[in-house]
């Protein structure tokens, strides 16, 4: 109610006013992205993550080591309502990119954005990594509907004086924490920015707390899980750091280009945080996004890590730049070609537009790693059960699959059954709790790029007999890779731990 509200923010009602949310172009926006992505969903074939969060979804627990329960849930969920299809998997996370833009339009309408700003927020939701992140089902595609939801709840906050939307961002923080636990990294940024540019006021308010206590309190189980496992994650992102940091230092700063759709939207966002005193209560989400990226830096996060700010930032830079296209046709017209032209770039350099022959070579499967990730599985299935088919009957019987990541063993795990393949063991992240085989399989069948003395150091006796490749010639992690016979020579008790990695 008005009389609830302080005289500081009747004025900025008054300056900036609450336009009604553009239902029709927002939904039509969203609803758009949603059809794009269940009508390309067939393309090509899983991602390796696919493949792996199908594994995990059969065991479902608090908690993995390398991540959060919710994803694959979120896979398992799919498969429940549509069958074991890889179309079955990427439909609702088809679903939350679209409630992603509308969520956007919603920032964009809090900060006075009219149709054209709430509009202009919800495209960005083409850019390369939005859609890439929903259409392979990653974890960051509810990341980006998360980090989005709290900033809804703190634009309110903040700008309106409306100390209950603190209890909805520790709500949806809190629900966050189930799917990544980066919405801490977006909260710790936002807090510090609140100290730098205010209002600092805000730091004394009991719902701010409350909030805090409420997203503690909804995540605590995934919580527990870490502290009772010995931060497994913490472990995680340290071999992350390690094997990848060199690599995400140095794209940090270019990833945020190419990341979203028209960066200058984005940057506009932060401009008008700093220089216009009506989003004067809104400055700490412009301070945020740099102490993000100082974070990110230090730390060797992965590039794409403040993508759900930059998106809330686009989101807040579509209001100045619906004053700036505002009676002027010229302006418009270049607005909405750039809209367009940016929207297809970005389903070119994420989905399976590009006709899986002419995959090798092009340059989206060159800057978009996802994919030629998505390309062979079948394949390399048939080489391994090539290999396996040529044992005799007694050896089959004592034989196990092995492999050195879980794309493989999620691959040999959704196709292998049918092949009459045996099941299938790995060291990589969270599946090396699903081990070690039965002592009883004292031959094995190892997916693994190293050569043959590092693979017989590793599990006794192993002699290469195929070599993975597609017949499209896509390069991708999986070819090279040999297809070893091993007889293991030592109990699986001293064998496994000495196949644990993570990465």
């Amino acid at each position: 109610m008005v009389d609830a509200l302080s005289d500081t923010a009747i004025t900025q009602r008054m300056e900036i006013g609450r336009r009604p949310i553009a239902w029709w172009p927002v939904g039509l926006i969203a609803a758009s992205a949603t059809l794009l992505l269940l009508y390309t969903a067939d393309g090509y074939g899983y991602h390796r993550d696919e493949l792996y969060f199908r594994m995990l979804g059969e065991h479902p627990q608090w908690g993995y080591t390398d991540q959060p329960p919710f994803t694959p849930l979120l896979v398992r969920f799919g498969i429940e309502l549509f069958g074991d299809d890889l179309w079955a998997i990427r439909v609702l996370p088809a679903v939350l990119l679209g409630l992603t833009a509308v969520v956007a339009a919603g920032i964009a309408r809090e900060a006075g954005g009219g149709p054209v700003a709430q509009s202009l927020a919800a495209t960005g939701i083409f850019g390369t990594f939005p859609l890439t992140a929903a259409h392979v089902a990653s974890t960051a595609a509810t990341d980006l509907l998360v980090w989005l939801g709290v900033l809804l709840f703190v634009v309110r906050a903040l700008l309106w004086e409306r100390p209950r939307a603190w209890l909805g961002a520790g709500v949806v923080a809190g629900l966050g924490l189930y799917n990544k636990h980066l919405v801490i990294l977006l909260l710790v940024c936002l807090g510090a920015g609140l100290l730098i540019a205010g209002p600092r006021s805000v730091l004394r308010s009991r719902h701010l707390w409350a909030g805090v206590a409420l997203a503690v309190l909804i995540g605590l189980p995934n919580l527990i899980y870490q502290v009772v496992d010995g931060f497994p994650q913490a472990e995680m992102a340290a071999a992350i750091a390690e094997n990848k940091g060199t690599e995400s230092r140095i794209l940090l700063l270019p990833m945020q280009i190419a990341l979203l759709t028209l960066p200058p939207v984005w940057i506009a966002g932060i401009v008008t945080l700093v220089r216009d005193p009506r989003l004067r209560r809104l400055r700490s989400i412009a301070v945020a996004y740099p102490l993000m990226l100082v974070v990110v830096l230090v730390t060797a996060g992965q590039p794409y890590y403040p993508l759900g700010l930059l998106l809330g930032l686009f989101a807040l830079g579509a209001v100045p730049a619906e004053r700036w296209v505002t009676g002027r046709r010229g302006r418009q017209a270049l607005l909405a070609a750039g809209v367009i032209v940016a929207s297809v770039a970005g389903a070119l350099m994420s989905l399976p537009v590009i006709p899986a022959k002419e995959v090798a070579g092009s340059f989206p499967a060159a800057a978009n790693s996802t994919i030629p990730d998505q390309i062979g599985w079948r394949q390399y299935v048939w080489q391994v059960a090539a290999v396996h088919a040529d044992l005799d009957p007694v050896e089959q019987r004592k034989t196990v699959l092995f492999t050195g990541n879980y794309g493989e063993a999620g691959a040999l795990d959704r196709f292998g059954p049918s092949l009459g393949l045996p099941e299938v063991y790995s060291g990589h992240n969270a599946l090396y709790e699903f081990g070690p085989p039965p002592e009883s399989k004292t031959i094995v069948l190892a997916v693994l790029q190293a050569p043959p003395e590092r693979a017989s150091e590793l599990i006794g006796g192993c002699v290469p007999k195929a070599t993975l490749s597609n017949t499209l010639g896509v390069e991708n992690e999986e070819v090279g890779a040999r297809v070893y016979l091993c007889r293991r020579n030592e109990p699986w008790s001293t064998v496994w731990p000495r196949l644990q990695h993570y990465d």
